[in-house]
């Protein structure tokens, strides 16, 4: 299903790999201290699961050019054909059993 390609082809990782080196030796505190809101804005919380993403060197624009990388390889359609049981697993050419492992087993 899934063509084979080098992410490091791609122009998506390209724009990603200018952006880290643009961001060049900024430190943690330039970023706290431009941004009051970055703590709150970039964590996320689910559940009991709490993603604090502030504390990386990560900006707006680093999640944009990831979500752009991501969605140049398919991510959100290749999950959801994974969960679908589609053949996905281009190496072995068949599906993968992730999901298979985590579904509750049956009485």
């Amino acid at each position: 299903m899934p063509d084979t390609v080098r992410l490091n082809e791609l122009p998506e990782w390209a724009a990603l790999a200018k952006h880290r080196a643009e961001l060049g030796a900024t430190h943690l505190r330039e970023l706290f201290g431009a941004d009051p809101g970055r703590a709150d804005r970039l964590t996320v919380r689910v559940g009991d699961l709490h993603l604090d993403y502030s504390k990386h060197l990560v900006t707006d624009d680093t999640l944009a050019l990831l979500r752009d990388l991501a969605a140049a390889q398919r991510v959100a359609e290749l999950r959801d054909a994974m969960f679908r049981g589609e053949k996905i697993n281009v190496t072995e050419r068949r599906a993968v059993l992730h999901t298979a492992l985590r579904a509750p087993a049956t009485r």
